[in-house]
């Protein structure tokens, strides 16, 4: 276990030292919210389609996509779950910060966060059934997360969502894995090129939030600490013991559970910024939330590691 905890925290670490780039980047002003900006929207618009391109690369395998059905479900379970849980638990009379908590503990840093580090410990498999819980997660984001932010049900379209880049890279992906089909060298390449940025951009782009944030914003905020809570630990034990419970594949269950346990979807603070709702409690529940990853991520992964491979 103990082995585990130090691979785990290992890899944690190697991306809050890419953070840490970002951090001093922002502190040094070598980089700009137009930049930043900027590069958010090459992540969300190329690096990360060209992921998920990347990791349908395989030839179709009947039993692989069963496994990775078993991910789409428990992502949209656990999902459902955490929205039930966030209304009953985070209520507030400031509507434009209950919106905030709730997307906050409802959405994890799926992307950004977990799918390097599910790729550093778990390979392609690990990326693959990562795959599946980011494809639910843009599905959700897209449509109960804009709901909650917006409060405008006029937003919801099924051109929007199927607009979404991270879906475009899904189903494009879906298409290559289900007909066996393998991308030229002409185009494979630099589609795998784009997709190795996906690690060290997005964790520059934290830092730098990181480097503007103002914590003290929800130091005495019980429901801030709550949502962060719920977020980072007790969501993520609600999902592992589900997983068990149905006897998950082991990858497929570690690399949700990598996913589930990750810190506050960026994604809320750019709602928060374009629907009118309390950017700087976002900025400072994904800080937050972010900074104490670093001790919760391999705790919960580790656990997760450790129940699985007790299981017969």
């Amino acid at each position: 276990m103990l082995t585990n905890f130090l691979t785990v925290g290992q890899q944690v670490i190697i991306l809050f030292i890419l953070i840490g780039v970002g951090f001093i980047c922002g502190k040094r002003k070598l980089l700009s919210d137009t930049a930043v900006t900027g590069m958010t929207d090459f992540v969300l618009y190329i690096v990360t389609p060209s992921v998920m391109i990347q990791v349908f690369q395989r030839d179709f395998d009947g039993a692989l996509a069963g496994i990775f059905l078993q991910a789409v479900i428990f992502a949209t379970i656990t999902t459902v779950l955490a929205w039930g849980l966030s209304k009953l638990t985070l209520k507030s009379h400031e509507i434009h910060r209950e919106s905030v908590y709730r997307f906050s503990a409802i959405f994890s840093n799926c992307g950004f966060m977990a799918l390097p580090l599910e790729q550093a410990l778990l390979g392609a498999d690990g990326l693959f059934f990562g795959a599946a819980y980011l494809a639910v997660f843009n599905v959700f984001s897209w449509t109960l997360g804009l709901h909650m932010m917006s409060h405008n049900k006029k937003l919801l379209s099924f051109k929007r969502l199927i607009t979404n880049p991270g879906i475009i890279g899904v189903i494009i992906g879906m298409i290559l894995f289900t007909t066996s089909t393998t991308l030229p060298t002409l185009i494979a390449a630099p589609v795998n090129y784009l997709a190795a940025l996906n690690t060290p951009i997005p964790m520059v782009v934290i830092g730098y939030h990181l480097s503007h944030a103002k914590l003290r914003t929800i130091f005495r905020d019980w429901r801030a600490w709550l949502s962060i809570a719920e977020r980072l630990i007790i969501i993520p034990l609600i999902g592992l013991a589900m997983g068990l419970l149905l006897h998950m594949d082991p990858t497929a269950l570690t690399a949700c559970m990598i996913a589930l346990c990750a810190p506050a979807a960026a994604l809320c603070t750019m709602f928060s910024v374009i629907y009118g709702q309390d950017a700087e409690l976002s900025v400072g529940l994904v800080s937050m939330s972010t900074l104490l990853s670093i001790l919760t991520m391999p705790l919960i992964i580790v656990l997760t590691q450790t129940l699985v491979a007790a299981v017969p």
